[in-house]
C-alpha cells in the first residue's frame, strides 16, 4: 500500500532538513520537497540534498519572473510600505510560495504540506492562510512549530541520523529574495544597539560607497519600471542590476521595529536598494502625472494595501479591489525618472512624463507666464467665503 504523500517548503537549512526524517517518521509518509527560487536560490545543490537526506521527490521552480511581474511590480505601483519603512520583500515571496506549494500538492495527491516556520512569526500565518485560501482540503504541518526542538536538539536529532548538517551557530536569522533581504535575531534583538556590520550583505558602508555620485535614469511604462539609462531590461534583469548599483553607494538600509501581525513589536534589519531606488523613482514620478485628489487617495490606500500584504491577505477580494484602483491611476505613470546615488542617499534630481498635469507656462514666474492672476481675487474671496462668515457670526 503506497504511504500517504507530504509537500515539504525546502530550503536546505537545518530547520527543514531535520524535518525530512522527523515528517517520516512521525506521518509514516514519503516526503516531496519543493525548493523555490524567487532570486538568490542555486537550485540543484538543494535538490540534490532533499533526495540525500530521504526525500522521495525534490521538486524544484524558478519563480523570479512571476514574483517580479505578479507581485514585486504591482506593489510598486500601489506603493505598498509597510509602516512608512519596509518595501515588504518576505511578505511579497510568501503568497508565491503558498500557491507553488498548493500547485504542488494536488499534482502529487499530496494530503499535506508542511513548512519550516516558527511559532510567533508573520509567515506561518502568511503562508497558511495561503493555502488555505487556495487548497482548503490540504492539511498543513509545522514541524518547527510542533516539535519543540531546540536549535542544539536539531542538531542532535541531525547528528542521530547521519544527516549533512552544518552545526556552526549563524548569528543572525535571514530570508532574502529579489526585492530584499532581512536581518534578526543575535544582538539585534537590542534596539538600543547599532546594528554591526557584518549584519548587511548587500550595501557598502557609507564610508566604503564611491566619493563621486552616480546618476541613473528609470523609465516607466504605467508604473513599471522597464529601462534603465536607455537600456530595455526585463524585470529580473533589471532589479538584479539596480539591487548592485545601489547597493554599492550604501542605498537601502532600513532599522525597523516593527508591529508584527502576531502582536509583538519586532527588531528588523532590512537591506532593498532596488526596491527603495524604485519606490523614490515612482513616487516622484507619480507627483507628474496623479491629481491632487488621485494622489492623496491612493496614498491612504497604499498604507491599506501594504497592511493586506503584510497580513498575509493576498488571495482576497478586498486585495483585488484595492489593486484595481491602483491599476486606474497608473494609467498615465509613464515617463523618465532621473536619481542621483551617493553615500547612503538616492534623491530624485529629474523627472518627465509626456501626459505631465505639470504644466510651465502655468507654473514659471518669468514672461511666458500664462496663468490669468486677475482671476485670484474671485476665486480667493469664493474660497474664504465660508471662513468670513464664520467669523462674523460665531465669533468670541
Amino acid at each position: 500500500m503506497a504511504k500517504p504523500k507530504i509537500v515539504l517548503a525546502y530550503s536546505g537549512g537545518l530547520d527543514t532538513t531535520v524535518a525530512v526524517p522527523w515528517l517520516q517518521e512521525k506521518y509514516d509518509a514519503d516526503i516531496i520537497t519543493l525548493t523555490i527560487d524567487l532570486g538568490m536560490v542555486e537550485l540543484e545543490p538543494i535538490r540534490q540534498r532533499a533526495l540525500s537526506i530521504g526525500a522521495t521527490e525534490a521538486l524544484t521552480v524558478d519563480g523570479r519572473d512571476t514574483l517580479v511581474n505578479e507581485f514585486l511590480f504591482p506593489s510598486l505601483q500601489a506603493g505598498t510600505i509597510y509602516e512608512e519603512q519596509y518595501p515588504l520583500a518576505t511578505a511579497l515571496g510568501r503568497p508565491l510560495i503558498a500557491r507553488y506549494l498548493v500547485e504542488a500538492a494536488k499534482q502529487h495527491d499530496a494530503y499535506a504540506i508542511a513548512h519550516g516556520c516558527t511559532g510567533k512569526g508573520n509567515d506561518q500565518v502568511r503562508l497558511e492562510v495561503g493555502i488555505a485560501a487556495l487548497g482548503p482540503e490540504i492539511d498543513v504541518i509545522a514541524p518547527i512549530r510542533d516539535w519543540g526542538m531546540s536549535r542544539d536538539d536539531e542538531i542532535e536529532y541531525g547528528q542521530a541520523r547521519d544527516l549533512p548538517i552544518n552545526a556552526n551557530r549563524s548569528r543572525f536569522s535571514t530570508d532574502e529574495n529579489l526585492w530584499g533581504r532581512s536581518v534578526e535575531a543575535g544582538e539585534l534583538e537590542d534596539p538600543w544597539l547599532e546594528p554591526p556590520e557584518d549584519a548587511y550583505a548587500w550595501t557598502s558602508p557609507v564610508t566604503a560607497t564611491p566619493d563621486e555620485p552616480a546618476y541613473v535614469e528609470i523609465h516607466f511604462e504605467q508604473g513599471i519600471p522597464t529601462a534603465v539609462d536607455g537600456e530595455s531590461m526585463g524585470g529580473v534583469d533589471l532589479v538584479n542590476h539596480l539591487n548592485t548599483l545601489s547597493g554599492t553607494h550604501g542605498i537601502g538600509r532600513i532599522d525597523h521595529v516593527e508591529n508584527r501581525l502576531v502582536g509583538i513589536k519586532s527588531r528588523e534589519i532590512y537591506e532593498c536598494p532596488a526596491a527603495t531606488l524604485l519606490h523614490a523613482a515612482h513616487t516622484s514620478l507619480e507627483a507628474m502625472t496623479l491629481t491632487k485628489d488621485q494622489a492623496r487617495i491612493k496614498a491612504r490606500i497604499s498604507q491599506e494595501y501594504a497592511d493586506v500584504v503584510y497580513n498575509g491577505l493576498w488571495f482576497t477580494a478586498h486585495r483585488a479591489d484595492l489593486n484595481a484602483y491602483i491599476q486606474s491611476t497608473q494609467r498615465y505613470v509613464t515617463g523618465d525618472v532621473r536619481v542621483r546615488l551617493h553615500k547612503g542617499t538616492c534623491v530624485v534630481v529629474g523627472r518627465q512624463a509626456p501626459k505631465a498635469l505639470y504644466n510651465y507656462g502655468l507654473a514659471t514666474y518669468d514672461r511666458a507666464d500664462e496663468f490669468d492672476h486677475s482671476s485670484a481675487e474671485g476665486f480667493i474671496k469664493i474660497y474664504g467665503l465660508s471662513v468670513k462668515t464664520e467669523n462674523q457670526v460665531q465669533s468670541d
